[in-house]
């Protein structure tokens, strides 16, 4: 088995080969440049570095938000093309979920993925690992930080916090929370493409045509026209 998983669902772009049960190679980057021009040359430098043909590949995996609206549907069109063309499994993983597990096996308790959504909301959920299993102890949401801060005070436990737009946060969270709330290192942040395929390795296939992104809302220039047709 030979898993490729991409995951361009915000700044960071990442790619990786997993075979088997060893990672082949992995390439990340956490920069603000188009992903639409980018990524398939990561892949196929990926790919060549790592002695492979797309006929080697089995099955797709990809990150299927929240996130940037453009990164997520970039990453999930390559994703679907790729294997309708070769006629492989695609699987979809959360971008929050992908974030968590580079953490949690090695924390007893909840870790929570942050990504920014502006005016004071992120993009979030609950995770923890048990029995050798990622589960989502709350499911991802779209919520205001300090909601969802005043929330996780109830859990009693230690809360793991993690991603590249904590600095945005970090204050807020601090104030609900105090020595309730721990902060991942910033080498932790970069959400890593093995364990995007790891997380799929398992999975069964999704059908690849209705497979759509989880945006978890509307684009703001689509919930405007909605809006502006009286559709919400």
């Amino acid at each position: 088995m030979t898993i490729l998983a991409i995951d361009t669902s915000n700044y960071t772009l990442g790619v990786a080969l997993l075979e088997e049960n060893q990672v082949l190679g992995e390439y990340i980057t956490n920069l603000k440049k188009n992903h639409s021009v980018r990524i398939m040359p990561a892949i196929q430098t990926l790919m060549k570095d790592c002695d492979r043909v797309p006929s080697d590949l089995t099955k797709i995996v990809v990150a299927k938000g929240p996130g940037s609206y453009t990164g997520v549907r970039i990453g999930v069109t390559i994703a679907k093309t790729l294997a309708w063309t070769l006629n492989i499994p695609l699987v979809g993983i959360s971008s929050l979920e992908i974030l968590a597990a580079g953490v949690s096996r090695y924390f007893n308790s909840y870790v929570s993925p942050i990504f920014d959504a502006r005016r004071g909301q992120v993009y979030t959920g609950l995770y923890q690992y048990q029995r050798n299993e990622l589960l989502a102890v709350k499911e991802d949401r779209l919520v205001m930080l300090t909601d969802w801060a005043e929330s996780l005070v109830e859990a009693g436990k230690p809360i793991l916090f993690i991603g590249n737009d904590l600095p945005l946060h970090q204050a807020t969270i601090e104030a609900h929370l105090g020595s309730q709330a721990i902060f991942a290192a910033i080498t932790e942040h970069n959400p890593r493409p093995s364990e995007l395929a790891l997380l799929g390795k398992d999975k069964p296939g999704e059908d690849i045509h209705s497979f759509v992104p989880n945006y978890i809302r509307l684009a703001e220039a689509e919930a405007k026209w909605l809006e502006a047709k009286g559709k919400i």
